[in-house]
């Protein structure tokens, strides 16, 4: 039987290396060691936003220079040919494949991963994640599609929905203080992990390329190898708190907001409030919004601004030279790492300022300004500003990302910490639905509007006036969320027989801070933080050069 000391939490019994008793804390440890663990994983798995660097090269691995194109070939002829290039818009189906299984892997095994623990869940993580990896080396080496949407794709989704929500219920109960700072801390990371995952695999596959390869098998070799450090030094970084376990001087406060619940809601109910379905809803649309212009940043920067983006004000998109096209694309591009950037600096920002203006404060600001910047990018566009317009979207692409790395402390605070990884873990079924909604309501009302004449410069008018209209719709619903209804709080004798069950308490169940206090910046966690921070300062330094391009 597992027991505690009453000075550390330092678990009596056996195990396996993997199992949760093995990861409680012990006196002495430092709290500010768990986000960088958490980085570890969310860096890795964050490479899934910037995994079309690869679409050019593979569209390319037979012809090496010229693709060797069929033009009458079905997807299904295109899933097993060896004589045939592969088309950009089949390898595209990756990215769906990826935030739909992440959506899914979540909500299946979020109840699993509070069982087993957040180590367990990252190791399978990183199992899934690089060996995805592996598999689609094998796949590119062969050349078949099938092959590298079931590695990457699908075996790889898995990784990344498990991964994503493996430090989430972890970091809540680390940090009840400062709940929304530290689930912004970890989250960002997975907006940053293009950031360091794509100028890495440029630099890869040009040190790969020979004449007969272009260099993507091996560099997903490689990369899967990397992160497979990167990944295991993280889930065998994470540590869990005692039971009880609160910081140093930290007491609940006697009054609180009336959004956060002292009270714990089971799993199995969680989806059964209306909160729940109201906060699906509020994380749908503010991604279904975002999610549409990440994934036609490019093309709209180069349409709407054209000639304007190399000193050529009066030269419209379509009689731009090639040579010309292929400047503004790079131009472009930049634009994209730039949006990155504001995502990735949003997810820590918005965070932590809802510690301070409460959850539902910061999503009624989300969509207010978000309204209001959405309504006013046609005039930053006929303005011919790409200052404000660039500003405009880059604010936009911050509440994005602030929408996820708030969401779980908006959870935690309706549903209590208990179960707050699970539940967590099926509202991000939304996410795989903005991820479907988001990028067909901007590619097809760009297609309309072109069947229609509209100039490029005027394309995406009617589409952010859209957008508006479901910023709109998730504002109602935020306004609609309340506290849970008390029917649905457990009892406190179940929360602490589930609590005495688990390997970290005890019958008795003392509270305290275990000689664990508030933490800082000791030299352990300056050299872990250099560890995850060095890489991405180095992703950020690349992505600035390349966004000063824009003006």
């Amino acid at each position: 039987m597992t027991t505690i000391s009453s000075v550390g939490a330092i678990p009596r019994a056996g195990g396996g290396i993997l199992d949760k008793e093995r990861t409680i804390a012990r006196a002495g440890f430092n709290r500010w060691l768990v986000p960088p663990a958490a980085l570890c994983l969310h860096l890795c798995i964050g490479m899934a936003y910037g995994f079309s660097v690869f679409w050019l090269p593979l569209s390319r691995a037979l012809g090496l220079t010229a693709p060797k194109t069929c033009p009458d070939m079905t997807l299904v002829q295109e899933l097993f040919t060896t004589t045939c290039d592969w088309r950009v818009a089949s390898l595209g189906w990756m990215y769906t494949l990826f935030f739909v299984l992440l959506g899914i892997a979540a909500a299946v095994w979020g109840g699993w991963l509070e069982r087993v623990g957040p180590r367990k869940a990252g190791f399978a993580s990183a199992l899934c994640w690089c060996g995805g990896l592996f598999l689609g080396a094998i796949g590119v080496y062969v050349h078949q599609l099938w092959l590298l949407w079931l590695g990457s794709g699908v075996i790889g989704g898995i990784g990344l929905g498990i991964g994503y929500i493996s430090p989430v219920s972890t970091l809540v109960k680390w940090f009840p203080d400062r709940r929304g700072m530290a689930t912004g801390m970890a989250i960002m990371g997975f907006g940053g992990g293009a950031m360091i995952g794509a100028p890495l695999a440029n630099l890869l596959m040009n040190y790969f390329k020979t004449p007969t390869s272009a260099g993507v098998w091996e560099t997903f070799v490689a990369m899967g190898a990397i992160y497979f450090v990167f990944m295991l030094v993280g889930a065998f970084r994470y540590r869990l708190p005692p039971a009880g376990w609160c910081p140093d001087g930290w007491t609940t406060p006697a009054k609180t907001n009336s959004m956060i619940s002292q009270y714990n809601v089971h799993l199995k109910d969680a989806h059964k409030t209306p909160q729940f379905w109201l906060i699906w809803w509020v994380l749908c649309l503010n991604v279904s919004a975002g999610i549409g212009v990440i994934g036609m940043a490019s093309p709209m920067l180069q349409e709407i601004f054209a000639g304007k983006l190399i000193g050529l004000p009066d030269v419209g998109f379509n009689q731009l030279t090639a040579a010309q096209k292929a400047t503004i694309a790079g131009i472009a591009a930049g634009f994209t790492g730039l949006l990155s950037l504001f995502n990735i600096g949003g997810r820590f920002f918005w965070a932590s300022l809802s510690d301070k203006i409460g959850r539902k404060n910061t999503y009624y600001t989300f969509f207010i300004l978000g309204i209001v910047l959405y309504a006013l990018a046609p005039t930053f566009a006929a303005m011919g500003s790409k200052l404000l317009f660039v500003l405009g979207f880059g604010i936009i692409l911050s509440m994005y990302g602030g929408g996820f790395a708030t969401v779980p402390a908006y959870l935690a605070d309706l549903f209590g910490t208990q179960y707050v990884g699970a539940i967590h873990g099926r509202l991000l079924t939304a996410w795989s639905t903005a991820g479907i909604i988001g990028p067909v309501v901007v590619n097809y009302i760009r297609e309309f509007q072109l069947a229609a004449g509209v100039k490029p410069d005027q394309l995406y008018n009617t589409t952010m006036y859209i957008l508006c209209a479901m910023l709109v719709a998730g504002l109602i619903c935020n306004y609609l969320i309340k506290p849970v209804d008390p029917k649905w709080h457990m009892r406190e004798m179940e929360v602490a027989r589930m609590q005495a069950a688990a390997p970290s308490a005890s019958a008795s169940g003392p509270a305290g801070s275990f000689g664990i206090g508030l933490g800082g910046l000791d030299a352990k966690a300056a050299l872990f933080w250099a560890f995850v921070g060095i890489p991405l300062a180095w992703g950020v330094w690349i992505t600035l050069q390349s966004a000063a391009k824009i003006f």
